[in-house]
């Protein structure tokens, strides 16, 4: 049987850390979720990557589009204009 947890965050949030199970006799680990993407980010050259001037390939809601345009604008990755 298998045992799964869901946690809906929107892109704005940050994502929860969740518990890693492990084998008995040993407890759950936590995994810092934000952490293992930004790590990745950072050591997978996405920076070099993607034209962050352009909009994402995927839809999002207008307030996601707009969120992620001032953030985008607020790591100097997208013009203010």
């Amino acid at each position: 049987m298998y045992r799964f947890e869901v946690y809906p965050i929107t892109l704005a949030r940050r994502p929860p850390p969740v518990n890693v199970p492990l084998r008995e006799p040993d407890s759950d680990v936590t995994l810092d979720l934000q952490e293992v993407f930004a790590r990745c980010y950072d050591n997978g050259g996405y920076a070099d990557l993607i034209d962050y001037r352009q909009p994402p390939a995927a839809p999002l809601s207008p307030e996601e589009a707009a969120w992620v345009d001032d953030l985008l604008k607020g790591k100097e990755l997208r013009d203010d204009a």
